[in-house]
């Protein structure tokens, strides 16, 4: 599609790049305007989703490298240059979730609470994310005869080209933004903290196990060809999420 938004001059804006930072920006101010509205302090909620974007941004590099490392070891300069794509959203999660811990900890801020109001907000960061993905290739799918489907002509794409590929990016977005616009309406329903939290992953979970099935960029694999690392963290997240949803819920009502 169009890797590279534009230039100016000799400054190159990258479509990856942008856009994540668009999705940081868009979700950092929507849970900035929802914290306010419950009463907990605007300049803990910014440092959170700062040292939480920073940490994201870090544990998904970390783990793209790592899946893909042999690629890395031959140009390991590479590493650095993340505005052209390469990062997976688990690697991210738990880096992030384990820094934002300790900072809730540290302040003592209502940990569950903070969980279901910034899940909107990362639905809606992966929205954006995914659409970056698409202009710049990454994440790409494997061939189709579907109508729908996408073929990349740019060189400086990340996908493979000039063959029609499932458009598995656009598939990620939409399905963030629905999952947005699903978590938002569940919070003025949910009963007890925690809930938007843990339905976020287990629903994120659960439809990118199944997007995966269709994707075809090298992204690592476990018990061979079985599934992908994605599915793994998938499964195990998935399972987590269910248990812990009914753990909440039952000791929430004592």
């Amino acid at each position: 599609m169009y890797p590279i938004l534009f230039r100016l001059g000799g400054f190159t804006v990258y479509s990856y790049g942008f856009f994540v930072a668009l999705g940081f920006v868009g979700g950092a101010a929507l849970a900035s305007l929802k914290a306010r509205k419950e009463g907990i302090p605007f300049e803990r909620v910014v440092d959170l989703f700062f040292y939480s974007v920073l940490s994201a941004i870090l544990g998904s590099r970390i783990l793209f490298v790592l899946i893909n490392l042999d690629a890395y070891r031959k140009n390991p300069l590479e590493v650095f240059k993340i505005w052209e794509g390469g990062l997976v959203f688990y690697g991210g999660l738990f880096l992030a979730i384990g820094v934002s811990l300790v900072y809730m900890k540290w302040h003592r801020l209502p940990i569950w609470k903070l969980a279901d109001l910034f899940s909107p907000s990362i639905a809606l960061g992966l929205f954006f994310g995914r659409i970056g993905c698409f202009l710049a290739g990454c994440c790409y799918g494997k061939e189709t005869s579907l109508f729908w489907g996408i073929t990349f002509t740019d060189s400086n794409s990340l996908a493979r080209l000039n063959v029609s590929l499932h458009p598995t990016q656009v598939y990620e977005a939409a399905s963030s933004l629905a999952l947005y616009f699903f978590l938002n309406w569940m919070e003025r329903k949910k009963t007890f903290y925690g809930q938007i939290f843990w339905l976020f992953l287990f629903l994120y979970s659960a439809t990118r196990f199944f997007i995966e099935i269709w994707r075809d960029d090298p992204r690592g694999f476990l018990f061979g060809d079985w599934v992908s690392t994605s599915q793994g963290i998938g499964i195990f997240l998935a399972m987590i999420s269910i248990f812990m949803l009914f753990y909440l819920k039952r000791i929430q009502r004592r």
